[in-house]
């Protein structure tokens, strides 16, 4: 279970990076680091499944640049991401938001533990339902 969870997230930052390749593509962006900082978050997405661990600093380093270097795409920085990588990630997450992400957090391990199956999209969806609906 826990690699479709690595699984969820590469993908995540797979879809930004095509963003971001994008981005350049439609000559958006006004520096030349551009290049070396795809580069770098290349390295980010072959290290990542071989070493999860390890490879937080630098989730969290880049996906704080996006932030900074790409502000017009900050709306589309998957919210999962942030809270996969932690960290000063934390700082562009409203504390609503990391509550949200603590409680799933809390029924994935459970299930985990109860080594039963868990979607991690669906249960997000039954998180943000309002209170009334989740009752039905």
């Amino acid at each position: 279970m826990a690699s479709s969870y690595l699984d969820h997230h590469l993908a995540l930052l797979t879809h930004l990076r095509g963003i971001l390749v994008a981005l350049g593509e439609a000559e958006q962006v006004l520096d030349d680091t551009h290049a070396l900082f795809l580069e770098r978050f290349d390295e980010l997405l072959v290290q990542l499944p071989q070493d999860p661990e390890n490879c937080q600093y630098l989730g969290q380093d880049l996906i704080s640049q996006v932030f900074h270097r790409y502000p017009q795409i900050a709306h589309l920085v998957p919210r999962d991401l942030l809270w996969f990588f932690g960290g000063d990630c934390l700082h562009f997450m409203p504390d609503e938001e990391i509550e949200m992400f603590q409680q799933l957090d809390e029924r994935r391990y459970e299930a985990e533990a109860n080594d039963e199956p868990f979607d991690w999209n669906q249960e997000k969806q039954l998180l943000a339902l309002p209170q009334d609906s989740a009752k039905h």
